[in-house]
């Protein structure tokens, strides 16, 4: 499904259908700590009916599934929910997973203890989601804001990549990050509290072909380019891995989490 927002990357047009094998083989990269931020808070836990807003390939309820909740996921892409579903059959993994924009959600008032959205949650239109995510969590449930990005200023390697992404696509919006907490709109706080947030550094490992396919797998590059735009970047930033970087590598990055209530 093609994506035009005016408000990321200039209103260039993007599909994650584009990279869902990409996405779904190189961007399951949140180290344990990530995970554990959530955890350790109490929440996606076993007793618990959680919802994941764009799943993706399911990356988040995969990995947090052996911590006993029980989960739903959706995404807008129809391709990367088809790969969520894969991936959660190899892994023997009972999770549902809906094709659907976040703001046409079709579940019952307070089915959920806890909402996570991670990675997405700018995308949303949130005059019209906020009231609903509220009317879908129980009393006192939760919404969990997380992210994570790498650290073009302070990483080498991700600043040099992350160069050769705006040499493609000059627009985008993901560029240049440093640490901050998580934003959230004002219209939140008529449906919500903030509890607390949490911003932490971690180290992502890679090899050449895990960082470069993790680095295609953006809306910036596969879900964005041509196959011909695609494959000089493909080639150019093989070369440049080849120039600056070792086999294996770690990349900086900061994770963020931030907790709202339903009041």
């Amino acid at each position: 499904m093609e994506i035009k927002d005016k408000r990321i990357d200039d209103g260039k047009a993007f599909d994650w259908g584009k990279t869902s094998k990409e996405y779904a083989k190189f961007r399951d990269i949140y180290p344990e700590e990530f995970y554990r931020k959530v955890v350790d808070r109490g929440l996606c836990v076993n007793g618990q009916k959680v919802l994941d807003l764009g799943t993706g390939t399911g990356v988040i309820p995969r990995n947090m599934y052996k911590y006993g909740a029980q989960w739903t996921g959706t995404d807008i892409s129809p391709e990367q929910i088809e790969q969520a579903k894969i991936l959660a059959a190899e892994g023997n993994m009972k999770i549902d997973f809906i094709a659907s924009a976040t703001e046409q959600l079709d579940f019952p008032k307070e089915s959920f203890d806890v909402i996570t959205a991670c990675q997405c949650f700018w995308y949303f239109d949130h005059e019209k989601v906020m009231p609903v995510l509220a009317d879908l969590l129980k009393p006192n449930g939760k919404l969990v804001i997380l992210y994570m990005a790498w650290l073009p200023f302070e990483d080498k390697i991700a600043g040099k990549s992350e160069e050769m992404i705006l040499k493609y696509s000059p627009k985008w919006s993901g560029c240049g990050a440093q640490r901050h907490e998580n934003w959230v709109p004002d219209v939140a706080y008529k449906y919500f509290d903030k509890l607390e947030h949490e911003e932490f550094d971690l180290m992502v490992p890679f090899t050449k072909e895990s960082w470069h396919g993790r680095v295609r797998a953006s809306r910036g590059i596969g879900a964005s380019l041509n196959p011909e735009e695609l494959a000089r970047w493909d080639a150019e930033h093989r070369a440049l891995l080849d120039e600056i970087a070792p086999e294996k590598f770690d990349i900086l990055h900061y994770g963020a989490i931030t907790v709202l209530q339903k009041k």
